[in-house]
């Protein structure tokens, strides 16, 4: 792999953590295409997870954008009680992958780990994640990200922001 892209991507996941650990929702939200995909599924079992989001369970999946947009609107508006107060999180990025597809984009996996802390309680989120990536000028824009969480019982909410 290209050392000069491998350094790109490795820059552009970590920009990723960074903005949603400052919660800066709208540069967040802008690395995301408007058809991006967001799946986060359910184990089936010790070692399965669901591989279709419209024919088995998911704990978070948008189709779109949208759907991340709205959960951004609820933040904002105070409409989620789940995020007052809104947790404080350290995300970690690490084993960055790259693969090439077809029309010039990127198949990029990495292993994430999430340190967050909450009404003076602290936890943590990790897994493995598979993003798809297209060139968009200088950067790059996500068209579709495949998280899966290997810390699946879940003692507090869990949100894109955990993610």
């Amino acid at each position: 792999m290209n050392p000069q892209l491998q350094y790109q991507i490795e820059q552009f996941l970590y920009a990723k953590s960074a903005l949603c650990d400052a919660q800066d929702w709208d540069a967040y939200l802008e690395l995301f295409d408007e058809q991006c995909e967001y799946h986060l599924p359910q184990w089936e079992s010790e070692h399965e997870y669901t591989k279709d989001p419209k024919r088995g369970m998911s704990l978070i999946y948008y189709a779109n954008r949208s759907g991340l947009e709205d959960r951004v609107y609820r933040i904002r508006t105070g409409k989620a009680a789940s995020t007052v107060p809104m947790p404080r999180t350290a995300h970690f990025v690490d084993n960055v992958r790259i693969a090439e597809l077809d029309g010039g984009q990127l198949e990029v996996k990495a292993n994430w780990h999430t340190l967050f802390c909450r009404l003076g309680m602290s936890d943590q989120f990790y897994g493995y994640v598979t993003y798809h990536l297209k060139p968009a000028g200088e950067s790059w824009k996500i068209t579709r990200k495949h998280i899966v969480l290997l810390n699946d019982t879940i003692n507090s909410v869990l949100d894109f922001y955990h993610l």
